[in-house]
């Protein structure tokens, strides 16, 4: 590839890193990794990487916390590495502004895939079809910026997830989204059974959009989401 995408590996096994770092490498990555959360800093004092794989178990600084302080600065996508049973690590990680989370249980050509999918997302949204602003209602959306202008002319910066979450219902308003279209749009795959994933995420941005009554942002039974509100491109 002309341009080699990086990805940044977090996690305290050596095991684990060597053979991710050599899968991904294999794969057309450069990939650099980290132990702890002050080699992770290290690294990303020397630029910004395309991607980072999180685990969720670090000595020092967990996972959460790293999450928390790379999402201060930054929209970098990031992939969180969680044990199999702790459905509560999914659900903080993606409160927390992760895109996405996987097992480790987890064969490395569904990791690759899953990198695929944001790096994918993340070039997406760059831009959101030759539009700088988006307004809706009385907020006002930057796509260049992933900034969020409330209506008081309050400015916040949006995650990676929120921004693309936010993109998909400004590009499809006042139309029913299901579950799996959300998922298979942001994170390039299905939702998986009794996944809380999307929930999630839909209950983060309805915070961000103060919509206590989920009036903007509506529940359809057995339909999914769906924003309800006209909205205005602006070049």
């Amino acid at each position: 590839m002309a341009f080699q995408k990086r990805i940044l590996i977090v996690d305290d096994s050596e095991e684990l890193r060597d053979a991710l770092s050599a899968y991904l490498t294999k794969s057309g990555f450069d990939v650099v990794t980290a132990v702890d959360g002050e080699q992770m800093h290290k690294v990303l004092d020397q630029g910004e990487p395309s991607l980072i794989i999180l685990d969720v178990m670090l000595p020092g600084d967990d996972g959460f916390t790293l999450c928390s302080q790379i999402r201060k600065t930054s929209n970098v996508p990031i992939i969180m590495l969680t044990a199999v049973t702790d459905e509560i690590d999914r659900v903080t990680g993606l409160e927390l502004g992760a895109d996405d989370y996987i097992t480790k249980t987890f064969s490395p050509r569904e990791l690759l895939a899953r990198i695929k999918a944001l790096l994918r997302r993340s070039q997406f949204n760059q831009g959101l079809e030759g539009a700088r602003y988006i307004c809706f209602l009385d907020w006002k959306l930057d796509t260049l910026a992933r900034v969020l202008v409330t209506p008081s002319g309050d400015e916040t910066t949006l995650s990676g997830a929120d921004f693309s979450l936010l993109s998909l219902f400004l590009r499809h308003p006042n139309k029913p989204l299901s579950r799996n279209i959300i998922s298979e749009t942001i994170r390039g795959r299905e939702a998986m059974p009794l996944e809380r994933g999307i929930d999630i995420q839909v209950s983060r941005l309805r915070a961000k959009l103060e919509d206590q009554d989920h009036s903007l942002i509506r529940t359809l039974r057995n339909e999914g989401y769906m924003l309800s509100a006209d909205v205005i491109h602006e070049a």
